[in-house]
């Protein structure tokens, strides 16, 4: 990475000096998002261990994997709203630290109590830490650097899911020194302190736009609105859908209403809205974020019901089954670094194409899959290919949705992007989890799982459909854009 290009501090509009090494300002950025991703999934595999160490019950149990996405997706606003008041690397350094300090409370933690909410400030760090990364990205790098960049950026989103269940059950498995689940918190403490302390040295000066307001009334409405809508989504399943549930989902909708009405009256008095209009009417922006709402929603939904099939019908251990989702990971990474090396005809199209072509990966993989069949190389190719088709539909969209962000608005665009990317996660563990699980009572025969698998993919497929209906609507407007940064990068 040393032909990294890096935005003049005149340009950049910000008084900062380009980085000096801006390879090793990339790669420490993606490495602190990189670690906040994994740990949504990564405790999945250990909760068997936590819950025969710490003896939790299953309520609790589900707030440990819960708590976390809970606050990450609630704040990931609010993280970036911070960011642009105090300062892009001051904030990201303040998220990292408070990740990296809660994530060893996590791995000491005496209690299911202490766990749960260890977890919260943990989510609550990675949403501070997140935002910044796509803002020091926009402020630091410009053309076709910057593509390879946000390329990176999406890659590392995507990719993160499915590489907690590899490394969480390779941590679980090796039990070092006898400490069982402890090690998937503590293995964020090591790095955590590398990234620290190279940020001290490699991150730039960015200031944040001190005379911004904060716009607390919008702030608290969209957290409101938010917890609202992912609390009942993330421990819905688990709980059997209590009355609560739907009460908390129906509520989010009025008050959703209400921080719309909040920001209007914001921007009209002369203030400045948590999400500032301009943002969401940047050409191709809203659509965009349909579609990889959709994608994602399909993807974690696959990924989430792929591991229970395996682990409860196949017999496959942790270990073993995070290993068997490794080609979706990988896929999903070359798809997503590499699509712009497909001929430069295709990219105005590839969203649409690659999106078909998914929804029928999912199909031919719920064929493949509906009889029970153990997971052989066929299988495993399969899965590797419908990853990388996912990542060249996935990371075109991502370009789209930022290509027409101005450089001052892209803490607010990263912060509703990443938002939009987490409740698509959880809105498709939810329902198409609720979907899988209706079908079968786990454990089961692997014949009975693998119907049940095949209708979720069907399901799957149809939900990609859609999201290529809204990809159709971005190509007016993030073509053009997507096209001339990927040619820009092939270069």
């Amino acid at each position: 990475m040393t032909d990294l290009q890096t935005r003049p501090a005149a340009a950049a509009g910000t008084g900062a000096a380009p980085p000096v090494r801006p390879g090793l300002l990339l790669a420490l950025v993606l490495c602190g998002q990189f670690m906040a991703v994994l740990d949504g999934s990564i405790v999945n595999v250990a909760v068997p261990t936590i819950r025969t160490d710490l003896g939790a019950s299953g309520a609790a149990l589900q707030l440990v994997v819960a708590g976390y996405s809970i606050a990450y997706a609630v704040l990931l606003i609010t993280g970036a709203r911070l960011g642009a008041r105090f300062g892009y690397s001051r904030l990201f350094q303040a998220g990292l630290a408070g990740f990296t300090a809660t994530s060893l409370a996590c791995g000491l933690a005496p209690g299911t109590g202490w766990l749960i909410a260890f977890r919260l400030l943990q989510g609550a760090g990675a949403a501070v830490m997140v935002p910044q990364v796509m803002s020091l990205l926009q402020r630091t790098f410009t053309g076709a650097a910057r593509t390879r960049a946000i390329g990176l950026y999406s890659a590392v989103l995507a990719v993160a899911v499915a590489a907690g269940q590899v490394l969480g059950g390779v941590l679980v498995s090796a039990d070092l020194f006898g400490t069982g689940w402890r090690p998937v918190f503590l293995v964020n403490v090591p790095i955590g302190l590398v990234l620290l302390a190279a940020g001290a040295r490699l991150l730039p000066r960015l200031p944040g736009d001190a005379p911004r307001g904060f716009d607390l009334p919008g702030l608290l409405a969209l957290a409101v609105a938010l917890g609202l809508l992912v609390v009942p989504l993330v421990l819905g399943r688990e709980l059997g859908w209590p009355h609560w549930c739907w009460a908390a989902l129906a509520g989010s909708v009025p008050v959703f209403v209400l921080f719309v009405a909040v920001e209007r009256g914001v921007a009209r008095r002369g203030g400045q809205p948590l999400i500032p209009g301009r943002v969401l009417r940047a050409p191709g922006l809203r659509p965009a974020l349909a579609a990889l709402f959709t994608v994602m929603a399909a993807y974690a939904g696959f990924m989430f019901t792929f591991a229970l099939h395996q682990q409860a019908a196949l017999g496959h251990s942790a270990l073993k089954a995070g290993l068997c989702s490794a080609p979706v990971a990988i896929g999903f990474g070359l798809g997503s670094l590499r699509w712009h090396k497909l001929p430069g005809r295709l990219h105005g199209v590839l969203p649409l194409l690659a999106g078909v072509l998914l929804g029928g990966g999912y199909l031919l993989l719920g064929v493949l899959l509906g009889g029970g069949a153990e997971l052989g190389p066929v299988v495993l190719a399969e899965t590797g290919a419908l990853g990388f088709v996912a990542g060249c539909t996935y990371a075109p969209l991502f370009a789209r949705a930022l290509a027409h962000v101005a450089p001052q608005d892209a803490a607010d665009a990263s912060g509703v992007t990443v938002t939009v990317l987490q409740l698509g996660q959880v809105v498709g563990v939810a329902a198409l989890g609720s979907l899988f699980l209706g079908q079968v009572d786990l454990p089961a025969p692997a014949a009975d799982s693998g119907h049940a698998v095949l209708v979720t993919l069907a399901v799957n497929a149809v939900m990609v459909l859609v999201g290529v209906g809204f990809a159709a609507r971005t190509r007016r407007a993030g073509a053009a854009g997507a096209t001339g940064a990927a040619g820009a990068a092939r270069g």
